[in-house]
């Protein structure tokens, strides 16, 4: 099985998430977020075929999650579509690494659940 493994590279997580691919011979796709960031579109389906709510989405420990009060947008009602929108604007923002396969979509890296996903 080859997934897509979205990261950024100079990320210490997604750094241990390439690692532990590597260990389990798990043939992937790197897509560096910050030179190539995915569309809302592509946003909107990693999220629906994810399962999970879209506030797992967001680099909630970034400089720019922070800086723009991203926080307090999403509590205050930012819709989906404009938070696939603003999330398309810039990588930094967007939770890393995600992993997608033809079954689901994983975003950060707990070695538990990548373990039921892809092994």
């Amino acid at each position: 099985m080859s997934v897509l493994f979205v990261e950024y590279p100079k990320c210490t997580t997604c750094k241990k998430a390439k690692k532990w691919l590597d260990e389990h011979g798990v043939e992937y796709v790197d897509w560096h977020i910050v030179e190539d960031n995915p569309t809302a579109a592509e946003l909107k389906e990693w999220h629906e075929r994810s399962g999970l709510p879209l506030r797992r989405f967001f680099n909630t420990s970034g400089m720019k999650y922070r800086e723009l009060g991203i926080k307090a947008k999403l509590d205050a009602g930012m819709t989906d579509e404009e938070a696939y929108e603003l999330l398309a604007t810039d990588g930094m923002l967007v939770k890393r690494p995600i992993v997608v396969t033809d079954a689901t979509v994983l975003t950060g890296f707990k070695e538990a659940a990548w373990e039921e996903a892809l092994l």
